[in-house]
């Protein structure tokens, strides 16, 4: 064997030992950054909105814009689905609070996210008995609504837009834009509704009938908990529930909502309701740790490139997934 080949084989001999040794190092880094990373971020600022007994408070709990688990966002990595989610679980887990108001400003969003908050707030009621009213903002429609649903009461502004009870499901079809500019799709599927909704062609009728029986089922879910928040005949809810949005002084006559006002009146109205005149009043914000968004930063770092192309890939094939929505677009 000549010498030059002695050489290739020692040179390719150190790459892969150089190669490994990198791979267990950045291995043992993105362990110990998972590790540090894992320091509680479910902190929170709590900022005081009126003083009072701090062994009797009331915590106000803020739903704005929509309800989705788009997971960390934001130059800090603020995750604000989740988050909320921690709220209710810090608010039911702290004796020292003894009532909540929710204020949702919210067109809905997600089936299964609206679901969870959902089961979340019927959870708290149920194990703690701790009263929640709501105050709903310029908007409380479709899953903004179906959160608001289990509360003790519900206030809205005469002029809230609400109501949107119901189920969608669209995509986009430029199948015929495709053909008539000679662009061509091969699709290899493992069965014939493995492409349902695909933006590539038109739905066959079997398609639409299956889609159809899966809205409906989440319909269905949606009338009932309104059925179960609002103590309300069935029969009356489908009538409500076509997907119209109502006015809150609307909704207030068809009994969606129990008294037009603003979120003082809500609160002024537990207050009386539950005896916390003398209650400290509270709301939960997010406490922003230099160390974690710090570690975050660290950790995107050592982020092998590959990962965040796939990262990259997945995000953007969710994007354009049609899903269920509990959705008030207008």
């Amino acid at each position: 064997m000549n010498t030059k080949r002695w050489l290739a084989i020692v040179a390719a001999g150190l790459l892969l030992f150089v190669s490994i040794g990198f791979q267990l190092v950045t291995s043992a880094l993105s362990g110990a950054l998972d590790g540090a990373f894992s320091i509680d971020q479910e902190m929170f600022d709590e900022t005081v909105i009126a003083e009072g007994n701090p062994d009797e408070r009331i915590a106000v709990l803020s739903l704005d814009g929509v309800i989705q688990d788009t997971g960390p966002t934001g130059i800090f990595g603020e995750d604000p689905y989740n988050n909320f989610l921690s709220s209710i679980d810090r608010a039911a887990e702290d004796s020292s609070v003894k009532a909540i108001v929710l204020k949702v400003d919210s067109p809905g969003g997600g089936v299964v996210e609206s679901a969870e908050i959902h089961r979340q707030l019927v959870a708290l009621k149920e194990e703690t008995e701790k009263p929640i009213f709501v105050s709903m903002g310029n908007t409380a429609a479709s899953g903004g609504y179906y959160v608001s649903a289990p509360a003790d009461k519900i206030y809205a502004d005469a002029a809230t837009i609400t109501g949107s009870i119901g189920v969608i499901m669209q995509s986009i079809n430029f199948g015929k834009f495709a053909e008539k500019h000679g662009v061509e799709f091969d699709t290899i599927t493992s069965g014939k509704h493995k492409d349902i909704m695909s933006p590539a062609r038109e739905m066959t009728n079997e398609e639409e009938e299956i889609l159809q029986t899966m809205v409906d089922e989440m319909y269905d879910d949606f009338v009932q908990v309104i059925v179960d928040g609002r103590g309300m005949e069935e029969a009356k809810v489908r009538e409500l529930a076509d997907g119209r949005v109502y006015t809150g002084k609307q909704a207030k006559e068809n009994n969606l909502i129990d008294e037009v006002g603003t979120f003082e009146d809500a609160l002024l109205d537990l207050q009386e309701t539950e005896e916390l005149n003398d209650a400290q009043i509270f709301e939960y914000g997010e406490k922003q740790v230099f160390l974690n968004a710090f570690l975050m930063d660290a950790k995107n770092i050592f982020k092998s490139e590959e990962s965040q192309l796939i990262e990259l890939i997945t995000s953007l094939g969710q994007s354009e997934n049609p899903r269920a929505m509990y959705l008030y677009a207008n």
